[in-house]
């Protein structure tokens, strides 16, 4: 992908993009965002859709860019919109995110392009991060699905414990 970003200021129209609650059997996985509009936060690991891409693609491919590693993509668990407005009222950044749940397939965590950190986190110690008020109500939306157990992952796959 293109290191242009210049689109993404002031845009003509929202942009499209993915993000992802990665779970590896025990932990969710947070990342520290490197660039604006949110530099610094701890969010959801994802990024824009490219033209051609399917969400479920791009979700891989932000994942692969950002965290080093591979995942095997689940259920959608909803839709985050955020707008942010300059002081004069326009409309600086907006993005419509489709958020998905993922299981860590496999890999080494690395932080990369988009991502200053990242963090294997356990849900009791998700309060000691913070999240964004949408980004943890993605994260408990997973982890219902998750105690429910009404998901299994769609392809032939076991995840591997993280190293």
């Amino acid at each position: 992908m293109s290191d242009d970003r210049t689109d993404r200021l002031y845009p003509a129209r929202p942009l499209v993009g993915v993000g992802v609650v990665i779970w590896d059997g025990t932990r969710v996985l947070l990342e520290r965002r490197g660039r604006p509009p949110a530099q610094g936060a701890w969010a959801l690991p994802g990024g824009l859709i490219e033209v051609g891409e399917t969400a479920e693609d791009a979700v891989r491919r932000e994942v692969r860019e950002e965290c080093g590693i591979e995942v095997t993509v689940g259920p959608l668990l909803g839709l985050f919109e955020p707008i942010h407005r300059d002081p004069d009222g326009r409309v600086r950044y907006h993005f419509v995110v489709i958020d998905f749940l993922a299981h860590y397939h496999d890999g080494q965590c690395r932080a990369g392009d988009d991502a200053a950190d990242l963090r294997w986190v356990a849900p009791e110690d998700l309060d000691l991060f913070a999240l964004m008020p949408a980004t943890r109500a993605m994260i408990d939306r997973a982890l219902t699905l998750l105690a429910a157990d009404d998901w299994e992952p769609r392809r032939e796959c076991v995840p591997k414990a993280p190293v």
